[in-house]
């Protein structure tokens, strides 16, 4: 039995802006308006003989995720494993593990999938699984190696061995990112692939690999899913032993320490979308070699990317350049410089400005919002709440909110009171208030939201009823 594994955890620094942690890279949507994370689930689901798919993802994008499956789900039995919080690969894939060998047995075999990866071809990348699937049922632990095209240096490398199969190979050694005299060398020797981060074992194989060459972070995910509610769908992690797992990398936990490691050398296009470089492959270009998307003017540009999807940008007379402007931020950098835009998010944080994290418009499950103005004592929000949706039931402690309908009908529990309220009618919610917004119409409900006071941050709420699962 093959159970697809899709992980999905990490924020995409490199593909900042567009990327950001509340709203990350496998959500971003391709020129065929089509998710990254739906083409994934969509390959897995294309798969012979599966009718199970397992998510490890963050506890905070369950809602987007599940909707992006059921998307193309066409009868696969979805399956999540929430994490409060990333702890890394090992511990993700370990806990995906458990839950395969609980429901499926030791002997189940797992595909691993990173959530972010595109491959075109549906009919090469079923020759690779079920080469690695013959190997994983001989007991191997099983990664995917892509045959360079290029000496890249924004990749890992592993080395082959000796050969086991007819596409597989020991793996005589991982090797970290090179330098690009290293990478040339790589690719002339023809013994060297790049690290694909996909993986396929059985469940016990892995555990027990994980078990010998990690010994400390086995028994501490062991604990940890020992601790887990697993009659509550779906299965959120447990926080308190999860704080205590020590976060770590597949291939440094398991896969660079196992003496039963194995490599299918794979021949189908690959892309990892690791930086806005590699995001430009994915677009169709002009004349003069760009991409562009959105509302663009430009005049003798030449191998640009240009993304402007939600206000005019004009661009005269570069060339080699990425600009990437959206709602509130803008990024400009050149393409051979694009694996340091993670600096700039990194001195976000440092910084402690919010646009390393958050967008301007927010996704949640019950709809968005998007911040219009925000002042040092006051900020103002535009808020969509999709048909039959609501927020959670709660207070804020440092600020007073008004809200007033634009259009659609909203039920609004203030305190004691229940009201119903259309397109021009307001209701003003005293800081303190228990409070809860509906939307009890058929269409998009949308509010402007006043808010008033000496701390107006998203963690001023006390949640104390919510239907997904945030109180």
């Amino acid at each position: 039995m093959l159970i697809p594994i899709i992980i999905s955890g990490g924020a995409g620094t490199r593909l900042w802006p567009i990327s950001r942690e509340s709203d990350p890279k496998p959500f971003m949507q391709l020129p065929d308006g089509e998710s990254i994370i739906g083409k994934t689930f969509r390959r897995a689901a294309d798969l012979l003989n599966v009718e199970n798919i397992l998510a490890v993802t963050n506890q905070g994008y369950f809602f987007r995720t599940r909707e992006e499956f059921e998307k193309s789900c066409d009868g696969i039995k979805l399956d999540f494993v929430l994490e409060p919080f990333g702890k890394n690969t090992a511990p993700a894939i370990a806990a995906a593990a458990f839950r395969v060998k609980e429901q499926f047995g030791e002997d189940a075999v797992m595909l691993v999938l990173p959530a972010d990866h595109l491959i075109p071809h549906q009919d090469i990348f079923q020759q690779a699984v079920d080469n690695a699937v013959e190997l994983a049922e001989r007991n191997f632990l099983v990664t995917f190696g892509i045959e360079p095209t290029h000496p890249e240096t924004g990749f890992g490398y592993i080395e082959k061995g000796s050969s086991i199969s007819e596409s597989g190979f020991k793996v005589s050694r991982f090797v970290e990112k090179p330098d690009l005299a290293k990478a040339q060398e790589y690719l002339d020797s023809g013994r060297f692939v790049w690290n694909s981060g996909m993986f396929c074992f059985t469940a016990s194989a892995f555990l027990k690999a994980l078990e010998k060459s990690s010994l400390k972070l086995f028994q501490q995910v062991r604990s940890c899913w020992n601790n887990t509610v697993l009659d509550k769908l779906p299965i959120v992690l447990d926080q308190k032993t999860l704080r205590q797992v020590e976060g770590d990398s597949i291939d440094y936990a398991v896969m660079e320490k196992a003496d039963n490691v194995a490599v299918v050398s794979a021949v189908f296009e690959w892309n990892d979308i690791g930086s806005w470089a590699a995001l430009a492959d994915v677009y169709a270009k002009d004349e003069g070699g760009n991409v562009v998307d959105g509302d663009v003017i430009a005049f003798d540009v030449e191998n640009c990317l240009v993304d402007s999807k939600s206000r005019l940008s004009a661009v005269i007379g570069i060339k080699n350049i990425v600009v990437v402007n959206d709602e509130d931020v803008t990024l400009v950098v050149n393409k051979d410089r694009v694996q340091d835009v993670k600096k700039v998010v990194e001195r976000l944080k440092a910084d402690k400005r919010h646009e390393y994290k958050e967008k301007k418009t927010t996704r949640r499950p019950w709809g968005s919002y998007t911040n219009l103005i925000e002042s040092e004592n006051y900020k103002v929000k535009r808020i969509v709440v999709f048909p039959g949706q609501s927020l959670s039931l709660q207070k804020h402690l440092r600020r007073s909110e008004h809200w007033t309908v634009v259009s659609g009908t909203a039920e609004v529990v203030n305190d004691v009171q229940m009201l119903k309220l259309e397109a021009n009618q307001s209701t003003y919610i005293e800081k303190g208030a228990v409070h809860r917004l509906s939307n009890v119409g058929s269409v998009d409900l949308e509010l402007i939201e006043v808010q008033y006071g000496d701390y107006l941050g998203e963690d001023d709420i006390i949640r104390l009823e919510d239907n997904y699962g945030r109180v």
